[in-house]
């Protein structure tokens, strides 16, 4: 475990959708010259973190009436898709960060808005303390939270915290005595809050998506929301959480294609062929092609399922709601198809030279097979289908 992060003392606050995709090339530039180093050293990117987040990255989908930007979905999908291409640990890092700021929008109150939306344009980076390893399933949870007056305590064991380890505030899900999900918004500093670096998952090995235990953490009460009520309404959090983890697994498409198509210029031509040079090879040629429309496709059904969500946001309803989650589960779908077939074609397009471990390749295809579990595409195709079909709207979490 690392010490708690220390607070920022500013952070660049960003105006515009064009400002907010001109910081992020600029810093993907950066973040990718030792990318693949980070991977395999896991040298967690606390100083590249702390970069990205003081470029006011972080708080551009807060509305301008609270001091923020106030971006399109459409802008934020591309900013972390560019991130992605470049370093997808650090794509991944805002996620929840994101959400929770999308979730107090929906659920906090008006002093707790101007409060943590005051501090995340300074700067301040929220982790999470969502998931838990042992529950039934990953909408069920076992952490509890009782409420006693003016304060709030807080128990349980969490699992998956990506960004806990770097956050300044820890958001952690705990139910009720009626089963009613609540976030409160724990300080990194709280003595009850333990955060455990043990993630070794083989892909997004810089995330520190390890695990918090939460013992007898006490909160005031004012630094609790009622997070079931973003899902009692129809709401777009589903979708928004959605379609930024469809964003990532874009980014690491783009990647690999782009590896892929260098590597393959430098591969050798096969002896069969009788060609001078691999990068003549007409299979290649085609292989190429067929990954170029597919990862410009993921990038596509992206956009649109970005300005599905900027739709409901602008007129939420139950049908814009199962428009939204429609059209990011096929975003989610293609993402993920093209990011692991592009990590895995890139080696069999490149040949065996491109296996060397001083390329580091692999850890495309381990960051896409890793991520994309995040919640499986397979259901994604009967939420479409169920739609289109039988009329059967998605049902509203934050897995749709």
């Amino acid at each position: 475990m690392t010490a708690p992060a220390q607070p920022p003392r500013t952070a660049h606050i960003i105006r515009s959708d064009a400002e907010a995709i001109s910081i992020a090339r600029d810093l993907a530039r950066r973040f990718a010259v030792e990318a693949a180093i980070r991977d395999r050293e896991r040298r967690l990117p606390v100083a590249e973190l702390d970069e990205f987040s003081a470029s006011g990255l972080w708080g551009i989908t807060i509305p301008r009436e609270y001091g923020g930007a106030g971006v399109s979905y459409v802008t934020l999908v591309e900013v972390i898709k560019i991130i992605s291409a470049a370093d997808p640990s650090l794509g991944q890092l805002p996620q929840n960060h994101l959400g929770v700021v999308d979730i107090l929008l929906q659920t906090g109150s008006e002093e707790q808005k101007r409060r943590y939306f005051s501090q995340v344009l300074r700067g301040y980076r929220f982790g999470n303390a969502f998931s838990e390893a042992g529950s039934k399933h990953v909408g069920a949870f076992q952490s509890q939270i009782r409420f006693d007056g003016d304060q709030a305590r807080i128990d349980g064991q969490k699992f998956y915290c990506t960004g806990a380890l770097f956050a300044h505030i820890v958001p952690a899900v705990a139910v009720d005595e009626n089963g009613q999900a609540h976030i409160a918004f724990i300080e990194r500093d709280n003595p009850g809050l333990t955060v455990i670096d043990s993630w070794d998952g083989f892909g997004q090995r810089t995330t520190a998506s390890g695990g918090v235990s939460l013992q007898a953490v006490q909160v005031p009460r004012s630094a609790v929301i009622p997070a079931h009520r973003a899902f009692d309404q129809p709401t777009a959090d589903g979708p928004i959480s959605q379609v930024i983890q469809a964003a990532v697994d874009t980014g690491i498409a783009v990647a690999a294609l782009e590896d892929a198509k260098l590597h393959a210029r430098q591969s050798r031509p096969w002896i069969d062929s009788g060609l001078d040079h691999g990068w003549q090879d007409p299979y290649t040629i085609a292989a190429i092609g067929d990954l170029e429309w597919r990862v410009h496709g993921a990038e596509e059904i992206l956009t649109r399922a970005a300005q599905a969500i900027d739709q409901a946001l602008a007129n939420p309803d139950a049908d814009s709601v199962a428009q939204a989650s429609l059209v990011v589960a096929q975003a989610k779908v293609l993402s993920t198809e093209s990011a692991l077939l592009a990590a895995s074609k890139l080696f069999e397009l490149a040949g065996t030279r491109s296996v060397s471990a001083r390329y580091n390749l692999d850890r495309h295809w381990r960051n896409a097979r890793t991520h994309t579990l995040h919640d499986p595409a397979r259901w994604k195709y009967h939420l479409i289908g169920n739609f289109l079909l039988n009329g059967v709207k998605p049902a509203r979490h934050a897995w749709n």
